[in-house]
C-alpha cells in the first residue's frame, strides 16, 4: 500500500491511502466543498523494507471560500 502525505491547506500533516503510486493529483472532500492536492516530487519509501511508499502532495486549492468555524 502506498500513502500520500499533504502538505498545505486545510489538510495539511494528514496521510492518506493512496491506491494509485502514479497519480498526479488527488480530489478531496473537506466539509462541504472538495480541496485538490498536486504530486510533487518522487514516491519515497520504494524499497522491499523500508517501509510504505510515500508521495508528497501540495494544496492547490479549494472548491469554495474555506472559513473556519467561529466555535
Amino acid at each position: 500500500m502506498a500513502l500520500a502525505r499533504l502538505h498545505g491547506g486545510p489538510l495539511d500533516g494528514q496521510i492518506i491511502p493512496l491506491d494509485d503510486v502514479e497519480r498526479q493529483s488527488l480530489i478531496v472532500p473537506y466539509s462541504e466543498t472538495q480541496v485538490t492536492y498536486r504530486r510533487e516530487g518522487e514516491a519515497s519509501n520504494t524499497g522491499a523494507s523500508d517501509g510504505p511508499t510515500e508521495v508528497a502532495f501540495w494544496f492547490v486549492e479549494a472548491g469554495d471560500d474555506i472559513n473556519p468555524s467561529d466555535d
